[in-house]
């Protein structure tokens, strides 16, 4: 060969194959694919849309740190470091806000006691000017945990401990059956799309092919006992295809690129591949003889147009998401006319019965339409749970009993995405009758909580 650094000849097992030496390029160039844009630097180095998704995705949380600069502290945080003109200010700005979204702009602003938060770190004090900095820097943190612990603890004191137990199989139940959900549909959708698919495969066997030229694309198809024999497969796109037990002689593979193929105990007999796809992965149990790769691609070169699942998922996930809209839309009008209560415990009830009509969907529609369903109403729940959960705890303990739910919900998501991760493939049954009965146990429970659309914040 004249250029030995530049081809690979393999002999024995598939194993053994290894990828051709490549030469560094320098080249820069921007390429737009289906669905969105890359950016390539030679052939080594790719950034792909999802890449320009994440940060899309990561915008608001930077304008959301951005704008926290611009919101006023806590008044109860102003208070306890002892700043009450501050606290004031900001009290009386709420309070002129308010009068204003009310009608009533000329209400002034009075305030005849403010009850200043009890200190709880004395310790802090006694030992500010004794000791080394290590051990003061120690005292504090200890006095911080030790602080952050008694108001954790004090969630689960007369009067919200009930509150406190019941919040948490609510925030447990809703967040479990709703992540879980979430995993499952997408997932399912695709194993009915695989089932359609496979039942439309062509299947090719034992015959021979022989001087021949293809230059299309082979799309969902299984040949087995083949013998090819001086073919020339130019610029095929292979997707799905596999080859059991064939023989390929004195062929050529130029320009190919493949999805879901596979050569499973398939011999290669002086046998050229030169600008292809195929990855040591994709034979299976095969045997070379004589045969050279030669300028292997680098980098995905899969597609939306070459693989449909891929685009599928996501668009699976935008109308779930979308479907939200007219929940948040409805909750927002309904939230103080029926009760937090009512639109809690029946929103979860009724998703938890949708859940049912999953047993009869043999469709990829009727499942998009059964998610967007499922979505719209847990929304609702959602919302409601939020407004419940800062009303019914004191001022003094509504961040922490917040975040612990919050932190609750957090751990019930990662538990849901296991177990129903786990049963996509094995049955139908357990997932749904799994999330009705969370769902509605939860929303039972929801219906016992106290009504707060009337009270006055503690």
């Amino acid at each position: 060969m004249h250029q030995p650094e530049l081809q690979h000849t393999m002999h024995g097992n598939a194993d053994n194959a290894a990828t051709v030496e490549r030469e560094p390029r320098r080249s820069c160039k921007i390429n737009q694919i289906v669905g969105g844009w890359s950016f390539s630097m030679g052939s080594a180095y790719q950034f792909h849309s999802w890449r320009v998704f994440v940060i899309v995705c990561a915008l608001p949380c930077v304008s959301s740190v951005v704008a926290l600069t611009f919101m006023p502290e806590s008044p109860r945080f102003l208070l306890e470091v002892g700043k009450h003109d501050e606290a004031w200010m900001i009290l009386k700005l709420i309070h002129d806000t308010n009068m204003r979204a009310r009608g009533q702009p000329e209400k002034v602003f009075t305030v005849n006691k403010i009850k200043t938060p009890k200190q709880i770190d004395e310790l802090i004090e006694i030992e500010s000017d004794t000791g080394t900095w290590y051990r003061r820097c120690f005292v504090r943190i200890r006095t911080e945990l030790y602080g952050i612990w008694l108001t954790f603890m004090r969630c689960f004191n007369y009067p919200v401990r009930e509150n406190t137990i019941k919040l948490t199989i609510v925030w447990f139940t809703l967040s479990f059956g709703y992540y879980g959900l979430s995993v499952w549909f997408p997932d399912v959708i695709k194993h009915l799309q695989s089932d359609e698919y496979a039942l439309l495969t062509k299947n090719v066997q034992k015959d021979k092919y022989a001087n021949f030229s293809i230059n299309f694309t082979m799309e969902n198809q299984i040949h087995t006992g083949m013998e090819y024999d001086n073919g020339r497969f130019l610029g095929v796109k292979f997707k799905s295809v596999t080859f059991k037990d064939s023989v390929f002689k004195s062929c050529t593979f130029d320009d190919v690129t493949s999805v879901n193929t596979y050569f499973r105990n398939c011999t290669f007999i002086d046998t050229l591949f030169e600008n292809t796809d195929f990855e040591p992965y994709k034979f299976i149990d095969s045997e070379f003889q004589n045969c050279s790769f030669l300028h292997n691609k680098t980098g995905c070169q899969i597609t939306f147009d070459d693989d449909y699942s891929a685009y599928w998922i996501y668009f699976v996930n935008f109308l779930g998401t979308l479907a939200v809209l007219p929940g948040n839309i409805v909750s927002a009008l309904l939230m103080d006319r029926i009760g937090r209560l009512t639109m809690l415990g029946g929103s979860m009830v009724l998703s938890g019965i949708s859940c049912f009509f999953l047993w009869f969907g043999t469709s990829e529609s009727m499942m998009i339409g059964m998610l967007c369903l499922y979505n719209g109403l847990t929304i609702s729940a959602w919302n409601s749970l939020d407004v419940v959960t800062v009303e019914l705890y004191p001022t003094d303990r509504r961040a922490t009993g917040f975040g612990f739910l919050n932190a609750l919900c957090k751990a019930a998501a990662v538990l849901g995405n296991l177990i129903f991760g786990s049963l996509v493939s094995i049955t139908k049954a357990i997932p749904i009758l799994l999330a009705s009965t969370v769902l509605v146990c939860g929303g039972l429970v929801g219906l016992r909580l106290p009504d707060t659309r009337t009270q006055v914040l503690m």
